[in-house]
């Protein structure tokens, strides 16, 4: 698991498809259902781990480029 897109597919293999038009929200709903997948034990450890890393260094990214504007 590499990127952004990767989580999306992991989460469409449960059926959980995210779009709520804003990428902040977007990403922080990826990263509750992510959470709910893990406490289910749907998702092992490492994947898990992966792609909240993932989603939190991108939800920072997107933090900083509001700030800057």
């Amino acid at each position: 698991m590499k990127t952004i897109y990767d989580v999306q597919q992991l989460l469409k293999k449960y059926g959980i498809i995210i779009y709520v038009g804003n990428r902040i929200a977007d990403l922080e709903m990826m990263e509750f259902e992510l959470k709910e997948l893990y406490q289910s034990q749907l998702v092992d450890r490492n994947d898990f781990q992966m792609a909240l890393l993932l989603l939190r260094h991108e939800i920072q990214k997107e933090k900083d480029k509001l700030g800057d504007k």
